[in-house]
């Protein structure tokens, strides 16, 4: 467990020099551990402010190599084997799912994480909501959740987009 923890820790250090000083965003907003169904460390999750819109940063580590679906769920509750307890899509605006579907997309549709041979996998997606929006939604009564899929996202079937099982899931905390 100490040794996936400093390969997040590691991980997470590594990517944050990614950015651009075009790009450096200006807040930090909130932040998620992710968990596998058996409590395994899986990653992280970062919510950045950048200028009226968020950022969302899943850093993973330790998922099956390949393409999995990613989406923000409705409750802010990661509670195994199955995190059903995160509830459907964030779906506020009662869209279709998938960002290539003509009549979508959810707020939660995310793009799709690939996780390398090595084990690792990141990815950085901008919210389709104005800050103030997206921070209404997110952080409601029940908050939210980032759930990872074990298959491709299609990016157009309602309401899911073929993503499969619940994976890995992490509950978003202020700050």
């Amino acid at each position: 467990m100490i040794k996936t923890l400093t390969a997040i820790a590691a991980l997470s250090l590594s990517l944050g020099g990614c950015a651009s000083v075009g790009r450096i965003p200006d807040a930090r907003l909130a932040s998620g551990l992710l968990q596998t169904a058996t409590g395994e460390a899986a990653g992280t999750v970062v919510l950045r402010a950048a200028g009226d819109h968020i950022t969302i940063n899943v850093a993973a580590i330790g998922l099956r190599p390949g393409t999995h679906g990613m989406h923000l769920h409705t409750a802010g509750s990661c509670q195994a084997p199955g995190f059903v307890s995160a509830g459907g899509h964030l779906n506020p605006h009662g869209m279709q799912h998938g960002t290539a579907n003509p009549a979508g997309s959810h707020l939660g549709d995310l793009p799709n994480l690939v996780i390398s041979s090595g084990g690792t996998g990141e990815v950085t997606a901008k919210l389709r909501d104005s800050r103030a929006a997206a921070m209404a939604e997110l952080f409601d009564a029940d908050g939210t959740a980032i759930v990872i899929h074990a298959d491709p996202d299609d990016d157009r079937t309602d309401p899911s987009g073929n993503s499969g099982p619940r994976i890995a899931c992490a509950v978003l905390q202020r700050g």
